[in-house]
C-alpha cells in the first residue's frame, strides 16, 4: 500500500516497509518508549493529563535527553527533535525515507503521525498508529475537523475490545477498523483477520499499526459496511465500532454514518447474522433514538436478525442537547465562529425534532448465531460501574442462555449449582431488627450485579457448592424453616432461574 492522503491531510508512511517498521519497533522498545515506561517517565499526574489533552506537564517532564524522553516528545508531543538526538535513537534515514519523520528547519525532525504505546490483555507491547494530534492522550485531543482524519485509541475502542469475547478463531472481521486497535487485538486468536473502512487512509493507517506492532497482516478491503464482503465469506466473529454518531450531516469520516437517524447501527446489526458461522459472535458499540411514543427495548429487539440470540445492554442515555454538545465540542466547533456554532447546533436540534427524538442511547450490542427453535433476545439498561474485560462475562451469559433453554423445572432441581465466585450477601434493615427488610446478593465481579432474594433464596444461594442437588438443598431448607417440601420445590424453580440467569449461580458439571 503506498501513501495515502486525503484532503488536505499530510502523507503517511509507507505501509510497504515493513522491515523499516520492524527496526522501529525495536528501537522503541529498546527505549522504553510503552505504556509502562512512560508512566515510570512522566508520573500518574502528567500521564492522566495527556488522556485531557493537556501536554504542559509532559512537556515539563520530557526536558532531559534520554532516548525515552526523547521518543516521547517526538511521537506524542509531536514536537520537533534535533536530528543528532533521534539519530542516537532511532534509524533516523530509512524512518526518513520511508515517511515515519520528515525534516524541519535545517537540523530538527519531527513524526508524521501519531504513534501511542498500548498494552496489550496479556502483557504485550503494541503501538497504535493515528493522525498526528489525534491520538487520545496524544498532543491535541481528537478536535481535528479534517473530513478523513484517522483517530487513535479513544474510551469506545477500548471498551468494545474489553467486551469481546476472546477464543481461538478461523476468520474474524473488523468492519470499519479506523486505526486498526480491533483487527490487533483479534490478530492474537484469529487465524485470519479482514479489516474494512470506507476511508483508504484508515486503512493505510491499519496496516502501520499492525507492523509496527508486530502483528500479522490484515486482509484490507476499502468499502461501507459489510460492501466489501463477498456473500459467500462468513465468520467467527465481527466486532465494529462504527461511526455511530446520529448527526444531521455526513461531515467527519471517522463519527458520521451519512444514514438518516440511527439508521447505520440498525443496518449494520440486521446484516450481521448472514455474515455469521454457527455460534459466532458479532459484537458492536451503538447509538439508538429514542423515540417519543415508541418502547426504545422494542426498537432495539426489532434489530436483531433472525436465527441469533443477543444481549443488548444500554449503558448511559443523553437528552438530546447533551448529546449534540458531546459531539460538536469533539469536533472543535465551540471553538469557531459563534454563529456558525449555532447554526450546527440548530441543525442538530431540527434533525431531532422532526424525526421526534427525546434522547439518545449508548450501550453495547452483541449477536451470537444459533440453531435454536427460539433465540434469546436479552435488553436492559446497565448504566453502574462493570469490571473490564467483560469477553468471558459475555460468553458465560450465553452458555447460561443454553443451559436455561434447555432446562424445564424438574431439570432445574435435578441439577447441581455452586455460587459464583466474589458474590457477597448484604443484610439491609433497620438497626436492632430481628430481621432485616430484605437480602441482597451483590456480585464484586463482571457485570457486578446486585438482586434482592427472600430467605429462602439466600439460604439456597449460600449452600450451593455442587455437591447436592437443588430440589435436595430445597427439601433441607423445608425442613428447617418448618414448609411443605412440595410447595418450596414448586415455587423454588423461577428464583434459581433467575438467579442463573443474572450470574449468581452456575451449573456445576
Amino acid at each position: 500500500m503506498g501513501d495515502v492522503s486525503h484532503t488536505s491531510l499530510p502523507p503517511l508512511p509507507s505501509s510497504d516497509r515493513v522491515d523499516v517498521a520492524a527496526r522501529l519497533r525495536d528501537a522503541l522498545l529498546g527505549a522504553s518508549f510503552t505504556a509502562d515506561g512512560m508512566l515510570d517517565l512522566l508520573g500518574a499526574p502528567a500521564y492522566a493529563a495527556l488522556a485531557r489533552s493537556e501536554t504542559v506537564p509532559a512537556l515539563r517532564a520530557t526536558r532531559g535527553d534520554t532516548p525515552l524522553e526523547t521518543l516521547v516528545r517526538l511521537f506524542l508531543l509531536q514536537q520537533p527533535v534535533p536530528h543528532a538526538r533521534v539519530a542516537d535513537v532511532l534509524p533516523v534515514e530509512d524512518c526518513l525515507q520511508s515517511g515515519w519523520l520528515s525534516r524541519v528547519g535545517g537540523d530538527e525532525v519531527t513524526a508524521t503521525v501519531d504513534v501511542r504505546p498500548y498494552g496489550g490483555p496479556a502483557g504485550e507491547d503494541w503501538f497504535i498508529v493515528s493522525d498526528l494530534g489525534c491520538a487520545v492522550g496524544g498532543a491535541g485531543g481528537i478536535g481535528s475537523r479534517e473530513e478523513g482524519v484517522v483517530l487513535g485509541v479513544g474510551g469506545a475502542s477500548t471498551t468494545l475490545a474489553g467486551i469481546t469475547v476472546r477464543e481461538p478463531v478461523a476468520a474474524a472481521l473488523d468492519l470499519g477498523t479506523g486505526s486498526g486497535i480491533q483487527a490487533l487485538h483479534a490478530a492474537q486468536h484469529a487465524t485470519r483477520v479482514t479489516a474494512t473502512d470506507l476511508n483508504p487512509r484508515a486503512l493505510h493507517i491499519t496496516a502501520l499499526t499492525l507492523a509496527l506492532s508486530g502483528a500479522p497482516a490484515a486482509d484490507l478491503r476499502e468499502g461501507s459496511l459489510f460492501e466489501p464482503v463477498a456473500d459467500d465469506e462468513t465468520y467467527d466473529l465481527i466486532v465494529s465500532n462504527p461511526p455511530f454518531v446520529i448527526s444531521p450531516d455526513a461531515r467527519l469520516t471517522y463519527r458520521d454514518g451519512g444514514m438518516g437517524g440511527d439508521d447505520l447501527c440498525r443496518t449494520l446489526v440486521q446484516q450481521a447474522g448472514d455474515r455469521l458461522n454457527e455460534g459466532g459472535y458479532a459484537q458492536f458499540l451503538a447509538n439508538w433514538q429514542h423515540v417519543e411514543g415508541e418502547d426504545w427495548q422494542e426498537r432495539l429487539r426489532s434489530w436483531v436478525p433472525r436465527g441469533c440470540d443477543a444481549w443488548i445492554v444500554q449503558r448511559e442515555v443523553q437528552d438530546i442537547t447533551q448529546y449534540a454538545e458531546l459531539w460538536l465540542r469533539d469536533a472543535g466547533d465551540h471553538r469557531s465562529d459563534p454563529a456558525e456554532y449555532q447554526a450546527r447546533y440548530d441543525a442538530w436540534l431540527d434533525e431531532f425534532e422532526a424525526r421526534k427524538v427525546k434522547a439518545v442511547g449508548f450501550g453495547w450490542i452483541t449477536l451470537r448465531r444459533t440453531a435454536a427453535a427460539e433465540p434469546s433476545i436479552t435488553v436492559e439498561e446497565w448504566p453502574h460501574p462493570v469490571e473490564q474485560p467483560l469477553g468471558d462475562t459475555v460468553r458465560a451469559h450465553f452458555a447460561r442462555v443454553d443451559f436455561l433453554r434447555a432446562s424445564d423445572d424438574a431439570a432445574l432441581l435435578a441439577g447441581h449449582f455452586r455460587l459464583t465466585a466474589e458474590v457477597v450477601q448484604e443484610q439491609v434493615g433497620l438497626p436492632g431488627a430481628e430481621d432485616p427488610e430484605h437480602v441482597v446478593l451483590r456480585q464484586n465481579r463482571g457485570m457486578r450485579r446486585a438482586t434482592k432474594v427472600d430467605t429462602v433464596g439466600a439460604g439456597f444461594a449460600g449452600v450451593c457448592d455442587g455437591t447436592l442437588s437443588a430440589g435436595r438443598i430445597l427439601d433441607a431448607i423445608a425442613k428447617l424453616v418448618g414448609e411443605d417440601p412440595v410447595l418450596l420445590r414448586d415455587r423454588t424453580p423461577g428464583q434459581i432461574r433467575l438467579l442463573v440467569e443474572q450470574g449468581f449461580l452456575e451449573p456445576a458439571e
